[in-house]
């Protein structure tokens, strides 16, 4: 049998990558091409009076300025995460209200890019202005919803069984109460947010844009341009990043393409790294509470979580942290709930692990704490506590695999010789601390398509709309093809991104390759069906001898009955080690370990990569990654990749990925789950625990920055 899953597979995509060959949204040639520079609200709140734009108008190249007062045409989509969604359900321009700093509140059109840009400069605005409010603290909450995000997750927020009040615990149980925080992070992908829309006739529109989502975005555009879904071509076959924030549309893109209907002329809207910072989402600053009541053998007797978070004033979004607790660790008494406020903020969306890794960094903090009070070992407390079944599901966990997560992280990191007590270990006049925290996803897919060719010329062509924003997609699954058809990888060429193609459903919420992998191997086995034979290599035969161009054959692949018969969940273990030099009030991570249960596993090299990549974002969301608003004109005081900080490359260790489990076939035919959002939950926790076994400080506010150790 031709053995290719779970080897070690080099990117298909790498070489187009290094040398610039591949193709960004912003970088096609398209003849007569306009460019658009946004104008964007200085204020947080309150009324546009008037709009001076004569010096503006004056510059030769200069098109067109499009405001409240000349909005293009735009129709309300149904908006609802499945037919369509966009992510703020006001359309751009459609009124002349201010409701968050850095709002669209118009676009210049000019020839050149600089010439857009130094109009838009020029133009002068007068504003009533109002008292926004961007404080958290000073908010008003109230029970959290979920909106139209209520159809997509399939669960009410609040949860509660047992007798849960902490009252009722018995006057040996151990209690824990404690407040976790985290602050306003900044979806920064390497690639920004930007669109070209060309019209043919009014009548039909093709769109390059880095989109996590195909053919929702075709749909989406088709409700707000008044269009047949066949009639809108979505092209973004490479994405420099996504992390969720290009999941749906943003007011830009849906500007950029009325615009350009309007003017009969392809038009650009490139999103500068500013305009990111306020208007393509960010993930909310949460206020997390949780109490554990635990027996002095360290058995969970009750679990309270609630939290709270922030969303804007024209749409809504709950970061849904409560989701996860139900998932981790038994207990006969659970209660979760949620509160939302409304503040004057572009509205937060979802960014890697939304939720879940929130979640986790408050309560994988509350275990540790629980771990000291009980003094048992932070590893064996979760082991005691496993749960075999989801507490709000009901359900048991198909190829469930976190103790072995545990144990064998716990084996190789030499956990049994962490030094009993806080303080305990030195390196030179530097603290060293070890730290642990467990780790989890959901396993979700969704109905996914793929065409698959044979050719006369030997290779195989793998086609689908499905596509790549750099976790390896191209590669795995032209390691699924080269195994169900018994060729080389080399022999596979792969066709992502494009709205003609076959529906790859969406790279988001750890999904594309659960979701398409399953697909793309079915297409291989009806295409070798088509050709009458077993393997590709007697199709390649049949073909030269037939004289026809190509066998093909399509096949679709979703979620069976199974699915309502077991929870599917990822799940894993962080192990690292930190370096504390208290009086700088610096922490150096110096060894870190990850042991992962994801299922099986399809491309082992860009899987480990994809959980180093995790690892790195958490530790900037742990040690650096921090967005405040300016409290004068509610703006983020971050403006580029300088001011937004995040890990370089000195601040990481060498980390060791390790994969266990088997694979999940109860969950899909290859038994693969995902695997983009799983490294970092548990990660900030991890920092936090091992911080507090160097130190005996607890910190419970994220980022943990030199300035912390001050106080």
């Amino acid at each position: 049998m031709n053995q290719v899953i779970g080897t070690s597979v080099s990117r298909k995509d790498g070489r187009a990558k290094v040398t610039g060959s591949a193709t960004y949204a912003a970088e096609h040639i398209i003849p007569g091409l306009l460019h658009g520079y946004l104008i964007t609200s200085t204020i947080a709140k309150g009324k546009i009076q008037a709009i001076d734009s004569r010096k503006a108008q004056k510059i030769t190249g200069v098109k067109a300025i499009f405001t409240s007062q000349n909005s293009p045409k735009i129709f309300k989509p149904a908006n609802d995460y499945v037919s369509s969604k966009i992510y703020e359900a006001r359309l751009p321009l459609s009124d002349d209200i201010i409701y968050y700093a850095g709002q669209i509140i118009g676009l210049v059109i000019a020839d050149t890019f600089e010439l857009a840009r130094e109009a838009a400069h020029l133009i002068e605005i007068e504003y009533l202005r109002e008292t926004p409010l961007v404080d958290d603290q000073r908010a008003n909450y109230q029970e959290a919803i979920l909106g139209s995000w209520l159809s997509m997750v399939g669960q009410e927020i609040k949860f509660q069984t047992g007798q849960w009040d902490l009252a009722n615990a018995e006057i040996t149980d151990t209690k824990l109460q404690a407040t976790y925080r985290t602050s306003t992070q900044l979806n920064a992908p390497m690639e920004p947010h930007a669109i070209i829309a060309q019209w043919h006739n009014e009548e039909s529109v093709t769109v390059y844009e880095p989109t996590q989502w195909v053919t929702g975005f075709q749909r989406t555009y088709a409700q707000l341009f008044g269009l047949a879904t066949e009639k809108v071509h979505i092209i973004s076959p490479y994405l420099g990043g996504g992390f969720g924030s290009k999941a749906f549309p943003w007011p830009h893109s849906i500007l950029c393409i009325a615009v350009a209907r309007q003017l009969g002329q392809p038009l650009k809207v490139v999103v500068s790294r500013r305009q990111m910072t306020a208007n393509t989402g960010h993930r909310s600053q949460t206020e997390q509470m949780i109490r554990l009541v635990a027996n002095k053998e360290g058995m969970l007797q009750s679990v309270e979580h609630e939290a709270k978070s922030c969303t804007s004033v024209v749409d809504v979004f709950t970061e849904l942290c409560t989701a996860v607790t139900s998932a981790m660790y038994a207990t006969p008494n659970l209660s979760l709930n949620q509160q939302l406020a409304t503040l004057n903020i572009g509205t937060p969306g979802f960014m890697r692990a939304p939720g879940e890794n929130p979640g986790l960094w408050a309560l994988e903090s509350a275990m540790d704490e629980l771990a000291w009070a009980l003094q048992i070992d932070p590893v064996v407390l979760r082991l005691k506590n496993e749960t075999k079944k989801h507490q709000r599901k009901g359900l048991p966990f198909s190829a469930k695999h976190f103790a072995d997560c545990l144990d064998v992280g716990a084996k190789r990191f030499g956990w049994s010789n962490r030094a009993a007590q806080p303080r305990s270990q030195r390196q030179g006049d530097k603290l060293i601390g070890w730290g642990m925290a467990g780790s989890t996803y959901p396993g979700s897919r969704g109905k996914s398509s793929a065409k698959v060719r044979l050719l006369a010329d030997g290779t195989a062509h793998v086609l689908t709309s499905g596509n790549d924003m750099g976790t390896g997609s191209y590669t795995v699954l032209a390691v699924i093809a080269a195994e169900a058809l018994g060729i080389s990888v080399e022999q596979v060429r792969v066709e992502m991104g494009d709205s003609l193609l076959p529906d790859g459903w969406r790279a988001g919420g750890s999904q594309m390759t659960a979701s398409l992998t399953p697909a793309v191997q079915l297409a291989c086995q009806e295409v070798l069906k088509v050709a009458g034979v077993t393997t590709a290599n007697e199709a390649f035969t049949a073909l030269r001898q037939s004289g026809q161009a190509a066998f093909e054959a399509t096949a679709s692949s979703a979620p069976g009955a199974k699915a309502k018969e077991w929870a599917f969940q990822s799940w894993g273990a962080h192990f690292c080690e930190v370096c504390v030099d208290e009086e700088l009030g610096r922490v150096r991570i110096s060894r870190w370990l990850a042991v992962m249960d994801i299922g099986q596993v399809i491309n082992a090299k860009t899987a480990a990569s994809q959980v180093r990549g995790s690892v790195i974002m958490g530790i900037g969301q742990a040690l650096m990654e921090e967005s405040c608003l300016d409290p004068n004109n509610g703006y983020p005081v971050v403006y580029d990749l300088a001011t937004y900080h995040y890990p370089a490359h000195a601040d990481i260790p060498r980390i060791e990925v390790i994969f266990v489990g088997e694979p999940d076939l109860n969950f899909n035919p290859l038994g693969a789950r995902g695997l983009g959002e799983i490294g970092i939950t548990g990660v900030a926790p991890a920092i936090a625990n091992a911080i507090y076994h160097a130190t005996g400080k607890r910190f419970r506010n994220l980022p943990i920055t030199p300035a912390e150790f001050m106080t």
